[in-house]
């Protein structure tokens, strides 16, 4: 079976599944999936299921990187911050869809493979910066939209929300202890954060400071 062919199998599902916004479906179509794999992972690119990477992290399933694209309503306008670059195939997918996006890692070696991989394919509208991502990018904010990819333990970081643009909204999965991980979808009004939940999810957790390389915290 031809990449094209698996590609088009993968659209089809995600269809299935909901994925209607045509920008989504066309920046996850025109974005090899394959580059931001591990080798011995290539040939499952095209599979609609999460995969290892470096670190002891993972890229999220096909079906979740457009569900959490397509939640976030964007517009080419738009400046985004991506809290986990991990890969660097959210924030791939994103740099297609709005003006500019601001993505920070905490794992230095995820941050310099994600750089190397986002200068091949052209991406030249994208910052990547490692740093404490629970603390957002204070010097680039406030932001149209946030989306976070590790999990938040009971409620999301103080200083993401107030990255947040007036009528912006933050997509970010939240950890609620023994009734698991829900994706939240949260829009700031000139007084209020108005909380959504969109559906159960499986993230690694968002954690405090820069990893070393030992994987300790500093």
């Amino acid at each position: 079976m031809t990449p094209d062919v698996r590609m088009i199998r993968l659209l089809m599902e995600l269809r299935r599944h909901g994925i209607a916004d045509t920008g989504v479906l066309s920046a996850l179509e025109t974005t090899p999936r394959e580059m931001f794999v591990p080798e011995v992972f290539a040939d499952r690119a095209f599979d609609n299921t999460a995969l290892p990477i470096d670190e002891g992290q993972t890229i999220s399933q096909p079906f979740i990187v457009a569900y959490m694209t397509q939640a976030l309503e964007l517009k080419p306008t738009h400046r985004v911050l991506e809290v986990g670059t991990g890969s660097g195939y959210q924030a791939a997918i994103l740099a297609k869809l709005v003006k500019r996006v601001y993505t920070i890692e905490r794992h230095a070696a995820l941050q310099e493979q994600a750089v190397e991989r986002f200068k091949k394919l052209h991406l030249f509208n994208i910052d990547a910066r490692v740093s404490d991502g629970m603390r957002g990018w204070p010097g680039q904010a406030p932001f149209d939209r946030i989306i976070v990819t590790a999990a938040a333990r009971e409620k999301p970081p103080a200083e993401l929300l107030n990255q947040l643009v007036i009528k912006g909204s933050m997509v970010i999965p939240i950890d609620r202890g023994v009734d698991g991980q829900v994706l939240v979808r949260i829009r700031r009004t000139a007084h209020e954060f108005q909380s959504t939940d969109l559906l159960p999810v499986k993230f690694v957790p968002l954690l405090e400071g820069v990893a070393k390389n030992d994987g300790a915290v500093e």
